[in-house]
């Protein structure tokens, strides 16, 4: 059982994402947010190691969810077991890659909010009351975070490496969690990382879609929790 917890926001989020989770899982875990910096995800990995505990469980969204894996393949003797939400393990396609040249250009010109909108799709989230107000949440996250962050971790997004190998070798205690109204990081591509990791569970949530933390709060924290006390069996690597 871990006692320490280290949550990664994803793309352009900070802390407040996981707002649910940190009051849910405090109680009995030492947990701390960390904010992804660095120009690379070996960069972000790297800062986020450098203030972390010795040991500890690792969760990471989207874009804390590659920065995840990476700490993972730096540091597998600190990373006791690992939570990928939403996560994309392979490097961002050309094509895709390319279509954000022209947000970028637009955000520089002054229309990041209008970007910021083609980046989260309204139809990425789950079809809720609250589906307008968890975007417009996200949104202000971003505007927050400015226009700098946004250009920089654009192009940590271009150049994400392929972490499928990283995946196939990790032994530890696994979880994969996504959104079945996801269209960012779709079911389907979830349910494809589960089957890389040897000792993954795979948790596809119903009500939720590229912010489950937000959109499915509740079922997040009671996921986390049960993967967290759930005993991590002697494994021969």
């Amino acid at each position: 059982m871990s006692n320490a917890v280290v949550l990664l926001p994803g793309f352009l989020a900070d802390g407040r994402v996981f707002a649910d989770q940190v009051a849910g899982l405090s109680r009995d875990y030492a947990v701390m947010t960390a904010p992804l910096a660095g120009d690379s995800v070996l960069e972000m990995a790297d800062h986020v190691l450098a203030s972390a505990p010795p040991r500890f469980a690792l969760v990471g969204h989207d874009l804390g969810a590659s920065v995840a894996a990476e700490i993972l393949r730096r540091a597998p003797d600190r990373v006791e077991r690992i939570a990928l939400i939403c996560a994309n393990a392979q490097s961002e396609p050309p094509n895709a890659a390319a279509a954000r040249e022209p947000r970028m250009v637009r955000a520089r010109s002054g229309r990041l909010g209008e970007v910021l909108l083609e980046d989260l799709p309204i139809g990425a989230l789950a079809n809720s009351p609250h589906r307008n107000a968890i975007r417009d949440y996200w949104i202000d996250m971003a505007l927050e975070a400015g226009i700098e962050t946004y250009l920089h971790q654009c192009r940590v997004m271009q150049r994400r490496p392929d972490q499928q190998n990283i995946l196939r070798r990790a032994r530890l205690p696994a979880l994969v969690i996504g959104g079945q109204h996801d269209t960012v990081s779709p079911p389907r591509r979830q349910d494809f990382i589960a089957q890389l990791m040897p000792r993954a569970h795979l948790e596809i949530i119903e009500t939720a879609g590229h912010l489950p933390m937000l959109e499915a709060p509740q079922t997040v924290t009671r996921i986390l929790r049960t993967w967290l006390q759930a005993p991590a069996p002697f494994v021969l690597t």
